[in-house]
Parts: C-alpha cells; structure tokens; sequence
C-alpha cells in the first residue's frame, strides 16, 4: 500500500510506515498534508505533487558546489559524526548526490572510497548492486515519494554492522509548519520527526542514534 490508497474512512496511508492511521494536517494554498499517528510522518497529498519534469527543473536551481565553504560546513553535519563511527578505508555510498556529490568528496578526503547515486543527476544503477559500509542520504530523504521502498532499498545497501546516516530537518512545530522553510519547497513531499526516524530503524531491527539536530545515524546489526 502507498499513500495515494486509502484506508478507512478515506484515509490516506502514510508513505513511511503504510498505516491508514491518518488525518488532514494542514491546507497550504491548494496543497494539502496529513500527520501520521503512527510514525508521526507529516506528508503532501500525492496528488499535489510536482511532476517529474519540473521536479527535475527545480532541482537544477540548486547551488551546491563543493568549493563553497558554507556548503561544506552544512555538509559536516552529517559527514562528522559518520567519519567518527568509521574505521579507516571504508566503502560508502552517497545516495541522491545531487548535480554535484560535495558529501563524497568530502569523505573521500578522509581516505574513504564512495560511490554515488542520484536517480536524476547519476542514475546508474550498478552501484545499487553492492553493499558498503556506510550509506548517506544528505537533504534525501523529503524527497521520497515512496519511503517504504528507499529505506528497504537503503536498508539492504549497508553490510552487517555497516551505518546509514541521513540529514534532514526535523519537523517540530506543528503551529509554525504553513510558515516552515521547508515546507516552501515543492520538492519536499515527506517530513520527518525525530521519533520518524526511530520508528523505521525500530521497524527494521537497527539502532539510531542522533548525534545532533537534523541528523540519525542508524546502524544494521551483525549477525549473532
């Protein structure tokens, strides 16, 4: 089930955790957002969302050149507290790299091997094939139209023991959400709470821990 079905009582099913536990959240203009009671998801109605062309047009708008230092200083959010958890020479993925994969080459800097994969801008599926040690989702995961299938994507990508960090900002204030930055981007279909994130790693069998605001670092267990 995905969220353009309905449950009982026209309910929508929440992408992140397919339960028909929902309820209308908030009218932004014509675009209308449904709260999940039971991952605490926030997320547009599918059928206000962007098409794939003009999703893709505003993706071009972006700015995220590897050079800027503002950029990499945003980056090291969620680059600093995997590079902590990482014994050297490990093997990453950056996954939804964006026209320009800055987060790879920053933890390539730091004598990790990463490959990327964006479904627009490095589309080739070959690194989808592997596992890695590590797998990072910087600004990636609002953009998910279908989340159960990403994270199960996700979920396989990383190797035994192996982490996957994502980045994104946390929704909190429900009475500020109209006015919220990241709702002002079309793009931007699914949003996350803390207790969201904890909800899918539970539901998958792994720890999360949140090293700072915006950031989970979610690790696969081994095997006993």
């Amino acid at each position: 089930m995905n969220a353009a079905a309905s449950g009982g009582g026209g309910r929508l099913a929440c992408p992140v955790c397919e339960q028909a536990e929902t309820e209308p959240f908030a009218q932004i203009g014509a675009r209308e957002y449904w709260r999940c009671a039971v991952c605490e998801a926030r997320f547009l109605d599918p059928a206000a969302r962007l098409d794939a062309q003009s999703e893709y047009a505003h993706y071009l708008s972006h700015e995220n050149e590897v050079s800027d230092p503002g950029y990499r200083r945003f980056l090291s959010k969620l680059a600093d507290p995997m590079l902590a958890v990482l014994p050297a020479g490990s093997e990453g993925l950056d996954y939804g790299c964006g026209p320009g994969p800055a987060l790879a080459v920053m933890m390539a800097e730091r004598g990790h091997s990463v490959a990327y994969y964006d479904p627009f801008f490095a589309p080739d599926t070959g690194a989808l094939l592997r596992q890695y040690d590590f797998v990072l989702c910087s600004e990636v995961i609002e953009h998910f139209r279908d989340p159960t299938t990403e994270f199960r994507r996700l979920w396989g990508l990383v190797r035994p023991g192996g982490w996957l960090g994502v980045m994104t900002c946390f929704q909190t204030d429900d009475a500020r959400f109209a006015t919220w930055h990241y709702v002002k981007d079309p793009t931007h279909v699914v949003f996350y709470r803390e207790a969201t994130l904890r909800w899918l790693a539970r539901a998958a069998g792994w720890s999360c821990h949140i090293p700072c605001k915006d950031v989970a670092l979610m690790q696969k267990p081994t095997p006993t």
